[in-house]
């Protein structure tokens, strides 16, 4: 079944969450009207990497930054999918993957395993401890968080748990922009399933920005792949290629856990 992705690649404004709603609008008006199923925004698209305020601009799951979600989603008639910070009481806050439906409901959540601690995330934000994957209507899609990338037994999870697309949102820095373009094509091929990752582009208070937003297939092969400057890239995804690939090439099979350890 196709699915058709927008991947929004802001040029994120620290501590100005009323422009970066502003903008997140004018994407969703524009994926929606260009026939995209789903929306696809940065990491912490509303904030930005404002960690010490972490606390204060936390909200529960479906409240603040994921209301705003909920309701571009149901505004725009589209799937939506973006992080935000979770309030946590009485620890700190878990940076949060929200998936929402065309009518505002929340189809699922995921809270980012492996925190990036030269960034502040370890002081200031919650390790979440669980690798859910969705049903939605174009079959089973799991969510992932930027760092995460670089952790390929994470994404062997997914694959075995049934994923055929896996949405990571990322705040990816400029100066290792090739290893995320790398990585994003190594997951999807040893994993046999859809990559795409919507990264922030451009230069903020809270760092350089390395954009190159893609959709990669399950053959490593970029479907679409973005610049350095921020934009609205497209991508149409046949999921039942997964299938086709892993029965032509079924390596997946071969794998030997119990020699593995």
């Amino acid at each position: 079944m196709e699915i058709t992705i927008a991947l929004a690649q802001m040029a994120i404004v620290p501590g100005e969450p009323d422009a970066n709603l502003r903008m997140a609008q004018a994407l969703a008006e524009e994926s929606a009207d260009r026939g995209a199923d789903l929306l696809m925004l940065p990491e912490l698209w509303l904030t930005g990497y404002d960690l010490k305020r972490a606390v204060e601009l936390a909200a529960p799951l479906d409240e603040g930054s994921f209301a705003h979600m909920a309701d571009l989603a149901r505004r725009y008639r589209i799937h939506l999918v973006g992080t935000a910070l979770e309030a946590r009481p009485g620890s700190k806050p878990f940076n949060t993957s929200a998936l929402y439906g065309p009518d505002g409901r929340r189809l699922g959540a995921y809270r980012k395993v492996h925190l990036w601690a030269p960034l502040g995330e370890v002081e200031h934000m919650s390790a979440g401890e669980e690798m859910p994957v969705f049903d939605w209507p174009w079959g089973r899609v799991a969510l992932a968080i930027c760092y995460d990338l670089r952790f390929p037994e994470l994404w062997r999870r997914f694959a075995l748990s049934g994923a055929q697309l896996v949405l990571i949102p990322s705040e990816w820095p400029v100066g290792r922009i090739e290893h995320w373009r790398l990585l994003l094509r190594a997951r999807a091929v040893e994993n046999q399933f859809f990559v795409t990752g919507c990264n922030r582009a451009g230069a903020g208070t809270d760092g350089d920005y390395g954009g190159f937003s893609a959709a990669v297939d399950p053959w490593g092969q970029a479907v679409t792949e973005g610049g350095a400057e921020p934009g609205l890239y497209f991508a149409t995804l046949e999921l039942g290629e997964v299938e086709g690939a892993r029965r032509l090439f079924p390596f997946l099979a071969d794998r030997r856990a119990e020699v593995y350890g």
